[in-house]
């Protein structure tokens, strides 16, 4: 299995992120090496302010090599038709290197109000909405009758560059997602989990796959880690600890974030490659105005340790 290693940006002001901005950061993962980039979603608010599919499709035209996608988008908010029918174009404007990536959202109700959607029943709502996305992607003409969405002889163009349909990867730490990863998904992406959970969970998912006649490729099991690279874990602890940290309950972040010289950062992904994961998302841990110049050192000095 081939470990590959993207990046996102994080949390940023909203001035830090336009045109220019946007830019600089295709151009540094070119750079480096990178293997994708991957934009955040908050509907309302939101400490990520651009719209991911929109920006994404930016990304596409900036870059030739690199591969994108949104951490994850939240899925039981948008109609499935219409996300069908975006991301289908963004895969075939770039040439299929779109990821898609879904998962229920954010708890806060303010966003499922304002974008009418009741927040009950959000886990069914995005189990159709995968399953519908697959059939347009899939299928000529797709008619379903469902409990949130109903399609008549539907037909969407242009088909997805990738075959049968891009990848669908879900986001979420909970049982019930690793589930729905094994029922329904071609990917698996977590955060803030330590190497022992990623382990747990991937058991899961290939158990609940056997079950379902299904089978999620071993090579798709990916996290988020959140990384700071410094001469040594005590300082790269006190600039991670600047309110950048989001903490869990009975588990130390020093469990699922990369913090200290590069190769301390280095190890603790090894330790998730030994656990299954080859698929890594990583995110600097600082303010913003230090996360292009880490997401620099650790393309420097941590990307080549992984791409001997």
């Amino acid at each position: 299995m081939t470990v590959r290693i993207g990046f996102t940006p994080g949390p940023l002001p909203p001035e830090a992120v336009g045109h220019d901005h946007l830019r600089a950061l295709v151009d540094l993962g070119e750079r480096r090496g990178y293997d994708s980039i991957w934009l955040s979603d908050r509907v309302v608010g939101g400490r990520f302010p651009l719209e991911p599919v929109v920006a994404l499709s930016m990304v596409a035209a900036y870059s030739d090599t690199l591969k994108f996608g949104a951490s994850v988008l939240a899925l039981p908010l948008r109609n499935p038709v219409l996300l069908a029918k975006e991301l289908a174009t963004l895969d075939y404007l770039s040439k299929g290197r779109l990821l898609p990536a879904v998962g229920l959202g954010q708890e806060d109700p303010a966003e499922y109000e304002a974008c009418g959607v009741a927040k009950e029943g959000r886990g069914a709502r995005a189990d159709e909405a995968i399953r519908v996305m697959r059939r347009l992607w899939e299928e000529e003409r797709v008619t379903h009758r469902g409990r949130f969405f109903t399609l008549s002889d539907v037909s969407i163009r242009p088909r997805p560059v990738q075959k049968p349909s891009p990848p669908i990867w879900i986001g979420g730490r909970s049982k019930a997602a690793q589930r729905r990863v094994g029922r329904l998904g071609d990917g698996w992406l977590v955060s803030q989990a330590a190497p022992r959970e990623v382990e747990q969970g991937r058991k899961l998912i290939f158990d609940t796959a056997a079950r379902h006649n299904r089978v999620v490729d071993p090579d798709h099991i990916g996290t988020m880690l959140g990384f700071y690279v410094a001469p040594s874990i005590k300082a790269a602890a006190a600039v991670a600890e600047e309110g950048v940290l989001q903490h869990r309950p009975g588990v130390h972040y020093s469990e699922y974030c990369a913090l200290g010289p590069p190769e301390t950062v280095a190890g603790l992904i090894a330790d998730y490659v030994a656990a299954g994961a080859t698929k890594f998302v990583v995110r600097p841990m600082c303010p913003a105005s230090q996360a292009d110049e880490q997401l620099d050192i650790f393309g420097r000095d941590v990307l080549p340790l992984f791409h001997k």
